[in-house]
């Protein structure tokens, strides 16, 4: 299990193991929300079948055997009993209703929260991070409260539109992707992102906003190098191989 070429989900063992080091990586940079939070990587090209982390586990001990493999076909209540009922709700319906996204990272991390509890949410063109999601996130401004329901996670998947990403007012924010390492380094970037942005709004001077020409081109430039993304989590596996090397197991 130490060949961390990636294979853009072609193996389950692969998908364990780079799901089981966003996890880590994330309680590193205390992004996670005590054992609550959720990721998911989809196994099936219909993504009825997918992996997700156990209920109230602490991301920092996730390995990637601790991963549940659920199939919405054929649902096994003694496994949904392991899971969030939150993260069912949330992660089922996103893949299937999506099978193009192939992993779904749900997080409450504080800077991109607390600008999804702004009355205008929007991440504006500031710097490069933030243009990054110029015209490229879909925003939830009704908060039902725990997405504990399949009509909530379907509801949630109809807000994504045709984007991957989902602000999700007064709550936190969904990342999704065809790729892990995609997903990972998007989240580690909205994230920095948000605190550039709140940073900014907390001088209480005017914004300089970037000309949505200019920021338009640098979400296209974005989107064109996520060999950098995929590598980003390739080097946070080596990093863990060496710092916390159970996370393969």
């Amino acid at each position: 299990m130490n060949d961390f070429k990636n294979n853009n989900l072609k193996s389950e063992e692969q998908a364990r193991i780079d799901l089981a080091a966003c996890f880590r990586w994330f309680a590193r940079l205390n992004m996670h929300e005590a054992v609550a939070n959720h990721f998911s990587a989809s196994l099936s090209e219909d993504g009825s079948q997918f992996l997700i982390n156990p209920k109230w586990q602490h991301f920092s001990t996730i390995k990637a055997s601790d991963l549940i493999l659920l199939d919405t076909n054929n649902p096994d209540n003694e496994l949904l009993a392991k899971i969030d009922p939150t993260a069912w709700a949330i992660h089922s319906q996103i893949h299937l209703l999506r099978p193009d996204i192939k992993c779904v990272l749900h997080l409450h991390p504080i800077y991109t929260t607390t600008i999804s509890t702004l009355k205008d949410p929007t991440i504006k063109p500031i710097d490069q991070n933030t243009a990054r999601y110029f015209n490229r996130v879909s925003y939830d401004d009704c908060y039902q409260g725990m997405a504990d329901s399949n009509a909530e996670g379907k509801r949630l998947a109809s807000l994504l539109g045709e984007h991957s990403r989902l602000m999700m007012g007064n709550h936190g924010v969904l990342i999704g992707s065809h790729s892990i390492g995609v997903a990972f380094d998007d989240m580690y970037t909205i994230e920095r992102a948000c605190q550039v942005l709140t940073t900014a709004y907390a001088t209480n001077q005017p914004l300089r906003l970037i000309p949505d020409d200019i920021a338009e081109k640098t979400a296209q430039d974005w989107e064109s190098i996520e060999d950098f993304s995929e590598a980003h989590l390739e080097e946070i596996k080596r990093l863990l191989l060496i710092q916390e090397p159970d996370f393969i197991e």
